[in-house]
């Protein structure tokens, strides 16, 4: 009794050092998003304390390297939301279209090739689609739209919506095949076809999953770096012509890093400032798709 009362105390000894183990591995998630939202919030501070909240974010000319230097965000601002506009257009009836179809109609030996497809196109880097933007797209809409610019906003979204549709694919397909395969086979009985099935009863179930796959996506676009460094261009200018060059706040950031800024110096201040609006963006976003699982039942 006494051997297996020390054995139970060591065993007992040990999963406390693993358990504190684990919780030490899972605040570095917590301290790193706190060290992230400081840095931030003390650079963008004391950019505040030159530049006025009123001109950030009402002043239509962002020119923070040149004379006269203008700090108006919304040039960024809308070529951001344009190409996240745009690819969701994109992305968004083709991911829900290719789940549909993945949970309710494929066969097997379809599903074991496009299952893969879909995770290969994931893998891709963001980088190489945005040389396939530049070199691919954009040259076929100008056969189409000859006044198309060099760098654009079509091509950039195009290529971020081909980006995040496997995002939205996998998300939704999940979802769906969480709905009870009993409430499919009611439906059957009831007459309904398969195609009723999956739009009426099987969509309309995991429709809160769903939405949340659509923001999440959306939210992944907005914050895309490289493609839209490669192929939107770098013209902080405010326009809705997608055929024309835009800057997005991603977009300014890199192309900022890259040039030689003083450190502590205005422009050194805007790239926190920028980040710090895209972190809010982003983070709001996230926030919208925990509400809407949460507001709408699902079948899970």
């Amino acid at each position: 009794m006494v051997e297996m009362s020390k054995s139970r105390k060591a065993q007992i000894f040990k999963e406390k050092i693993i358990a504190r183990l684990l919780q030490m591995i899972a605040l570095v998630s917590i301290l790193t998003t706190i060290g992230i939202v400081l840095t931030l919030a003390q650079e963008t501070f004391q950019f505040f304390r030159e530049v006025s909240v009123a001109e950030f974010f009402t002043n239509t000319k962002w020119t923070p390297t040149l004379e006269p230097r203008n700090f108006g965000i919304l040039p960024l601002l809308t070529g951001t939301m344009m190409i996240a506009l745009g690819s969701s257009v994109i992305s968004l009836p083709l991911g829900l279209g290719s789940a549909i179809y993945l949970s309710e109609f494929a066969p097997k030996k379809a599903r074991k090739l496009i299952k893969p497809a879909l995770e290969i196109l994931a893998g891709i880097p963001s980088i190489v689609y945005g040389f396939f933007a530049l070199t691919f797209i954009t040259p076929l809409i100008q056969k189409l739209l000859p006044q198309t610019e060099v760098f654009n906003v079509a091509s950039a979204s195009i290529a971020v919506g081909i980006m995040i549709i496997p995002m939205v694919a996998s998300l939704s397909e999940d979802a769906m095949m969480a709905v009870p395969d009993s409430i499919r086979h009611g439906a059957y009985a009831l007459g309904s076809t398969r195609m009723e099935v999956a739009l009426k009863v099987v969509v309309p179930g995991s429709i809160s999953s769903i939405a949340a796959a659509f923001v999440l996506a959306i939210s992944r676009a907005i914050g895309e770096t490289m493609i839209v460094a490669i192929a939107a261009g770098a013209n902080s200018q405010l326009t809705f012509n997608p055929l024309k060059s835009v800057q997005t706040m991603t977009g300014f950031m890199v192309n900022i890093s890259l040039g030689d800024i003083q450190h502590g110096s205005i422009e050194y201040k805007t790239v926190f400032a920028v980040g710090a609006l895209l972190f809010a963006i982003t983070f709001l976003m996230n926030i919208l798709s925990r509400l809407i699982v949460r507001k709408f039942g699902r079948y899970q």
